[in-house]
This record gives C-alpha cells, structure tokens and sequence, in this order.
C-alpha cells in the first residue's frame, strides 16, 4: 500500500479515528450493484440523514446536509453526491437487532418496586474497572447517596436494560422516564443464555431473551445467582429533553429511527454515514439506513445492530436476529476515490 493511499484513507476516517487499514479490503460500487436499491423509500432515509447530518464538522460533509434540503428527489440526492463503499475484512459479515426497553417502575423504593436503576458515582467514572454487578447488588457501595434514578418491579428486565443501553421506565403515577446510557463498571458481559446452557437449564436453541426471563422468574433464587454470574454492571442518565414520540438517543445524542437507524463501528463507518443493507436470512432486507449509534459488542466493518423500536414486540423481534449480508457506505464522492491506490487511478 502506498503512502498516498495510506494518507488518503487517514483522512478519510479522520472523524473516527485510525482502522486496521492492513486487515481491510475496500472496493467502489455503483448502485446498480446495490440488490433492491431502486425499490427503497429514500425520502424516508433522507429524513433520518437530515436529523443527524447537520452535527457534522468535516465541510463536504455539511454542504451535503444542505444539499439534501434542496434536492426534491431523495434517491437522485444519494445518487448524484455519494459512492457506495464495500469495506471488508477477514471477520464474517453480522447482523442483529436492538431495541429500547420498556420497564415498570417508581420514582420511591415500595412493594414490588425493588430493584434501583442507578447513575454513575464519581468513583466508579475514575476508575478503569471498578466493583462487580454482585458487588454493587449486595454490598453498601451505593446506598445512602441518592443515585437512584428510579426502582424497577424484575431484574431480569433491569439487566435486559443494561445491555440495551437506554429505555423507558413507566411509572406506577401514570407519568414515565426515559433513561440513557451513563457508564459501566468496566467488567466484561457475561451471556445469560450462555450461563443456562451451561448449567443446563436450557438448549443451546432455547436460549431467547423471553424463554430467559421466564426461566429467572420461576426460579427467583437461583435465578439471581444467574444475573450475578454477568459481572458488567450499566449506570444510566435520565434523558428528559426526549419526546414521547420520539426514539431513544443513539450515540451522536440525537433520537433514532425504528428500522432506519444501526449501531455500527465508527472505526470503519463515519456516525452519521448513509449505509446500505442487504440482510439475508428468514426476511430478507434491502434498506438504506443511517449509521446513528454504536454499542462494545460492534466491531468490524460489516458487523451491524439494526434499531427495531421500542417495547416488548419490538424486543421479540431484534433478539431473533442473528443473519449474514453486507453492508456498504455512502460516502462523498471525493472521500470515495481518495480511497483508490495509485494503480487504479
């Protein structure tokens, strides 16, 4: 690889910071290798652009915001300003699913109302990894400082909480609270499913969130030892300048979209990056949709978490997933071809 190109492709992901540029092969599309391209709604994914675009600094990026506004066909806008971008590497290509939580929930600890969702204390911020999830469940580290955001009636749905990163809490006064990622305590994520399979609770092919959750609630006890044995611990934030009708906030602190916003590795995708998806699978999906979010288990260029929306259908939904495709950028079209070698050029 050239110097040329080495120094293009840094420019390229200045705003995400430096990849595996060696491990990565890179390849220029057209649209019409893009399988069901003419067919997608791209005002709609337009509109999702518009929602995050105007947070970009890079100047190509922020005169394409303005260009999407003027533009009266949204496919003609993507077609005319980007290049579709297939960036690989030796990792197999994944899609799955996320979703935003719905808990049950008061403002006071009472009766069913248990279980505190906490923010983040200072000590645990400073701290690389800090205490574990049984640490900070059975001992005094958190009592006594107002950390309480609220109190939740099932672990298991606080836990589900936690590896989501945001949702919503409804409360018992008929008001709700929406909650945002705050931090961790730096201890890595333990699968529940793994954990009952290993134990032998459940099949390999059982192991879904909702098979889980009933399996904890009809064995209360061993089923906080379960929870436990996933040392990683979420703290969150109250999110309260969020509207109702609105999805939760994705990384670039703006509301998502229900099947057009995905989490990807911004080590290979810029946030904000029109992506196009070609999802295999049970139900096949061709769909441009906007690169919003990001989440630890999302590593590579064509690994993938799709938004599916809010509450428990939606939650079915996303945990079925687990397909192969590809996923390929849309980026300006001078970052495009910078990203050639000399010899093609």
């Amino acid at each position: 690889m050239t110097q040329t190109f080495r120094a293009a492709l840094a420019a390229i992901f200045m705003m995400v910071g430096s990849a595996a540029l060696s491990e990565t092969s890179m390849k220029i599309l057209s649209f019409e290798d893009l399988d069901g391209w003419q067919a997608d709604d791209h005002a709609a994914a337009r509109d999702v652009f518009l929602n995050t675009c105007r947070d970009f600094e890079a100047p190509d990026w922020r005169n394409l915001c303005a260009a999407a506004q003027g533009i009266p066909d949204a496919r003609q806008f993507f077609e005319l300003f980007f290049r579709p971008v297939l960036i690989e590497d030796e990792r197999p290509p994944l899609f799955t699913g996320y979703y935003e939580p719905e808990l049950n929930g008061a403002r006071y600890a009472g009766g069913k109302y248990r279980y505190p969702v906490y923010k983040m204390p200072p000590e645990a911020r400073d701290a690389t990894t800090w205490l574990s999830r049984r640490e900070i469940e059975t001992g005094d580290a958190m009592r006594g400082r107002g950390l309480e955001i609220a109190w939740v009636d099932d672990p298991v749905e606080l836990q589900f909480l936690q590896i989501q990163g945001s949702g919503r809490i409804r409360l018992n006064d008929g008001g709700a609270i929406r909650v945002g990622y705050g931090g961790s305590n730096g201890h890595p994520r333990r699968s529940l499913g793994v954990e009952l399979v290993r134990r032998g609770a459940l099949g390999i092919h059982q192991a879904s969130a909702k098979v889980i959750a009933n399996w904890v609630r009809r064995n209360p006890v061993e089923g906080m030892e379960v929870l436990r044995q996933n040392a990683n611990y979420v703290f969150f934030r109250e999110v309260s300048r969020v509207a109702a009708d609105k999805g939760p906030l994705g990384a670039m602190n703006r509301s998502i979209t229900t099947m057009r916003s995905v989490a990807v590795d911004p080590k290979f995708t810029p946030l904000g990056a029109p992506v196009w998806i070609e999802k295999d699978g049970e139900t096949p999906l061709r769909r441009l949709m906007i690169a919003q979010d990001t989440g630890s288990a999302i590593k590579g260029p064509q690994r993938a978490d799709i938004f599916f929306g809010t509450g428990e259908d939606a939650g079915q939904e996303a945990g079925r997933l687990k397909d192969s495709g590809r996923m390929i950028i849309l980026l300006p079209i001078q970052r495009a071809y910078a990203m050639l070698p000399e010899s093609v050029l």
